[in-house]
């Protein structure tokens, strides 16, 4: 018989931070931080100092003097994620993969082959610190968003389930914060109204929150609220947008710089459209300024396409428009995504054919990256400039 509290939510600790731990001895125990400029990640022992991801490198270093920087090895934390989730693979064939340090797992039909779930949570983190040598919190509860606050109330290191005959006990005294789709915006909204914690989002109602927050928002968090979430763990799901993002630090940027490097960021999500045949139509240029809040700028195109040229137009647009706003606030980010994403077979021919072949173009590029390295061809204008750190990911 199924156990109703069956979905696990497993969320790799720290992970950057743990690979390096793991790797070099002398490091654990103390404060580490992974990259330079901008923090990517951090150990535990630099979090209780107040250091952050994406905090600034100056910033962490003056609240934290002995912290120890440690540049990124993302092969190496590639190839952590890989033992991982074949570790996941061995506990259950239904694995919903989120980032490459964390993942849904269904177990609900393995009671009798593999015991309760709070079993097998015990023994998927013994295995994935046994074989792969890291730690892991999960959570176990009856739905996907349940297991998820479980896993980070747990963190770190931990394992916490969730009867189903206390779901609310246990969700209600949680700040709104927990509630996935609350950033510091949304809080701030629900805190002018006195709302702080989860159970008083649940008894203000459907209609006072879409009153607050709009429909989309309101209702949103009503369910979530009264921990209704019928999403069940989907094996093989594909990403609904590809993108990629880069930390420019603190200013001053001029236009021509941040220019250069939104044309690397677009040929990087561009390649990886094309590896994974999936063209898109929504075009969406994010920022971060330097008082650390955030806009997004979008265009939906007519037709899907995966052409570095077409996707970069749009993208210089966009940036564009957003240049006043930069100019008065600092930016120290950018970031390109491309969504409302299909499949390249579904791609219609286009008339006339005599306009620039960019496809052929586009082709040739990836041909020779795939043979000598993504550095090996560049831009003119990203010629010596640091090209950034590519993340490793899941499957596009």
């Amino acid at each position: 018989m199924r156990d109703p509290a069956s979905i696990l939510h497993a969320d790799l600790d720290a992970f950057y931070a743990s690979v390096e731990q793991r790797d070099f001895p002398w490091l654990r125990g103390r404060p580490v931080i992974v990259g330079g400029g901008v923090v990517l990640a951090c150990s535990y022992e630099a979090k209780a100092r107040g250091i952050r991801t994406a905090m600034g490198g100056r910033t962490a270093r003056q609240l934290c003097p002995e912290a120890i920087v440690v540049r990124p090895r993302m092969s190496a934390y590639s190839q952590a994620s890989k033992q991982v989730f074949e570790v996941f693979r061995d506990t259950t064939p239904l694995v919903e993969g989120i980032s490459i340090d964390e993942a849904f797992l269904d177990v609900g039909g393995l009671h009798r082959i593999s015991g309760t779930p709070t079993e097998i949570a015990t023994r998927l983190r013994s295995e994935v610190l046994r074989r792969v040598g890291l730690p892991i919190t999960v959570g176990v509860a009856r739905t996907k968003f349940l297991a998820k606050v479980a896993s980070r109330v747990a963190k770190p290191d931990g394992l916490l389930v969730v009867p189903p005959d206390r779901e609310l006990a246990f969700l209600h005294p949680l700040p709104v914060q927990m509630l996935w789709g609350v950033g510091e915006v949304t809080a701030g909204k629900l805190h002018q109204h006195g709302i702080r914690k989860v159970e008083q989002v649940a008894r203000l109602g459907e209609a006072a929150l879409v009153s607050i927050l709009g429909k989309g928002a309101g209702r949103h968090l009503h369910a979530l609220a009264n921990n209704s979430d019928p999403r069940m763990v989907e094996v093989g799901k594909r990403r609904g947008s590809i993108g990629s993002q880069r930390a420019l630090g603190r200013g001053p940027h001029s236009p021509a710089e941040v220019s250069a490097t939104l044309a690397g960021l677009v040929d990087r999500v561009t390649k990886r459209m094309r590896a994974s045949g999936r063209p898109g139509r929504t075009i969406v240029l994010r920022l971060r300024f330097a008082d650390f809040s955030r806009v997004t700028r979008s265009r939906t195109l007519p037709r899907a396409t995966v052409q570095t040229q077409t996707i970069l137009e749009v993208a210089r647009e966009l940036l564009h428009e957003a240049q006043p706003l930069i100019t008065e606030r600092g930016l120290t980010l950018v970031g390109i995504a491309v969504s409302n994403l299909g499949r390249t077979d579904h791609l219609q021919l286009e008339l006339p054919f005599d306009e620039p072949d960019h496809a052929s173009l586009d082709a040739a590029m990836d041909a020779v990256r795939d043979r000598f390295g993504s550095a090996s061809i560049s831009r003119a204008v990203l010629v010596g400039k640091d090209p950034g750190i590519s993340v490793p990911m899941l499957p596009d």
